[in-house]
């Protein structure tokens, strides 16, 4: 049965989702200040980890109230795949990229071998993290139903001890990023789940300044230890804001500017390297700045055209044919308990 609740929007996170996009954007293609203060990477980590915990926790969401991999996984691959592979296909042909890279770009596990990611392509390892988190937890609730997402904390965890086992405070790797993802999967289970009702009361009550200090400290790379918490203080932002209406930061994530950016952040992120590489985004120092006006403007319009008449067909025929396979699936379910129902009568 349908929950309701998964079609209710949660402008909170469109606030967040139009926040993440505009700092991954400024990071790329903006300068933030002397390099010595390190405030494009800083950006840049904030950015991705708030999207990170966003797709976390939609996704999960999703899936603890809808348990149906089949139908998920049609909702997402439609949604990813045609934008992704539309832009690799101009991109890769651009660079005479070798066979290898196709393959690693197409199936995205590029990530895991870096050298594969160059230019126009590099930002695509946030995606093969992404996709290879759908996969994972399509597969564990394939397996274990709605509990299998249970071990998500812990999975968590894992991944975030394995980081300080290693030492790590950034990559580009999955095992050293998808605690991220883990953290927005934890934060749904609290905000949806009874077993984390006590743990969703006391976020509610958390202070939200603090735990924007606290992210801001976790993205630098001055941050020391703290970079290992950076997925649990983004989750801890993103969870303050979602449970507590009242935080300081309603008013910002209300706008309905951050709405519209949200709406086409996908197709801003994934398209926004290319232009970036072309005569809109050469030139050296001031003059490549000049530019930047004109490669935004262009930037937003490409990717409005993209996301209203490329990515939103995509993305609504996966979800037609996810409902399709529901109604069939019940339609199915009713006729075998009507027929289970006449056995027993007779």
């Amino acid at each position: 049965m349908q929950d309701t609740r998964l079609d209710e929007r949660l402008p909170v996170l469109d606030g967040w989702r139009g926040i993440s996009i505009l700092l991954v954007l400024a990071a790329h293609l903006l300068p933030l200040g002397p390099k010595t203060w390190q405030l494009n990477v800083a950006a840049g980590m904030v950015g991705m980890a708030c999207f990170f915990v966003l797709s976390g926790f939609l996704v999960t969401r999703m899936l603890l109230h809808r348990p149906d991999v089949p139908g998920f996984l049609l909702r997402r691959l439609f949604r990813i795949l045609p934008l992704a592979w539309a832009y690799l296909i101009v991109a890769l042909s651009l660079e005479n990229a070798p066979l290898s890279a196709w393959v690693a770009h197409l199936l995205f596990y590029a990530n895991l071998m870096p050298q594969a990611l160059q230019g126009a392509t590099a930002h695509f390892w946030s995606l093969g993290v992404e996709m290879q988190f759908y996969l994972g937890v399509a597969l564990l609730v394939a397996c274990l139903q709605r509990r299998g997402l249970l071990l998500l904390p812990l999975l968590c965890l894992a991944f975030t001890a394995l980081r300080i086992a290693d030492g790590i405070h950034f990559s580009s790797l999955s095992q050293y990023r998808v605690d991220e993802i883990l953290a927005g999967a934890t934060l749904a289970l609290v905000c949806e789940h009874p077993a984390f009702k006590l743990i969703r009361a006391g976020l509610a009550r958390c202070p939200t300044l603090p735990a924007l200090l606290l992210l801001l400290l976790s993205c630098h790379p001055a941050g020391g230890f703290l970079n290992y918490l950076r997925p649990y203080c983004a989750a801890l932002l993103v969870g303050t804001t979602l449970l507590a209406p009242t935080s300081p930061l309603a008013p910002l994530l209300g706008l309905r500017l951050l709405a519209y950016f949200a709406s086409i952040s996908y197709a801003l992120y994934v398209i926004h390297p290319l232009l970036a590489s072309t005569w809109l985004g050469s030139g050296e120092d001031w003059d490549k700045y000049l530019k930047r006006p004109l490669l935004f403007v262009v930037l937003l319009v490409v990717a409005h055209l993209l996301s209203r008449h490329f990515e939103g067909r995509w993305t609504a025929l996966g979800k037609r044919l996810a409902e399709r396979r529901e109604s069939l699936l019940s339609i199915k379910g009713g006729r075998l308990l009507e027929q289970s129902g006449g056995t027993g009568s007779n």
